[in-house]
């Protein structure tokens, strides 16, 4: 085995071992982590700066494990896919969950939850390119977000989860932030306005940033 795949195996196992101990409610402490991966504690600190690292790390990989939905051509069936994968890892790794979602710092963004909410930004992007979204992709991910995570903990709090509360609670988060076409087909000023947002962010066209800049800000007041 080559110097680099032993590293990189060194890497697998502490990750590995930090799981199994996250996900099993054992003490995580340096030693403990190092004597189950087989590592001393300087390999420990080579791949991850610290403990904190290490378990920033695991906890990142079990996170965009579950927020990477591949994109179905359908904004909708895509954002109520990625709600419910969100709902089962909870429920599947309850302790993660936890850790994940009991980081929170006064005023300080959580930088391991984040991937969700790009790829929930990225998701109401797309909503928008098709008239879907009646605020702007940023609120729209905040909201769903503060929804799925709220709804998430309650059902791992039940004896018995009661999915028919997710869904619920999945169906009333998306209609207050996605609007729908009017009966004569014409989409409200709200909606065109964050349409032609994405769709310029997407394809700037021969805009300067200056002219893009000039554009954002007026579609955003027209979308408010």
């Amino acid at each position: 085995m080559s110097y680099y795949n032993h590293m990189q195996n060194a890497r697998d196992r502490l990750l590995l071992a930090a799981a199994e101990l996250l996900e099993g409610g054992g003490t995580l402490s340096t030693r403990a982590v190092c004597e189950r991966a087989g590592v001393q504690a300087p390999t420990l600190y080579h791949h991850f700066g610290s403990k904190q690292g290490l378990i920033d790390a695991v906890l990142n990989h079990g996170f965009t494990q579950y927020t990477a939905v591949e994109s179905s051509g359908d904004p909708l069936d895509d954002l109520r896919e990625g709600w419910d994968r969100h709902v089962r890892f909870g429920l599947e790794h309850p302790s993660f969950y936890g850790l994940l979602y009991g980081r929170a710092e006064p005023g300080k963004p959580c930088a391991v939850t984040a991937p969700a909410h790009a790829a929930l930004r990225d998701r109401f992007t797309e909503a928008a390119t098709i008239g879907l979204l009646k605020v702007p992709a940023d609120d729209a991910a905040e909201q769903v977000l503060a929804a799925n995570v709220g709804v998430t903990l309650t059902l791992i709090s039940q004896p018995e989860p009661d999915f028919g509360l997710s869904e619920r609670v999945r169906e009333s988060a998306l209609a207050g932030v996605l609007g729908t076409l009017t009966t004569d087909g014409a989409a409200t000023r709200a909606s065109t306005a964050l349409t032609l947002r994405a769709l310029v962010a997407d394809d700037p066209a021969d805009l300067t940033p200056g002219e893009r800049a000039l554009l954002g800000e007026l579609l955003d007041r027209l979308a408010r």
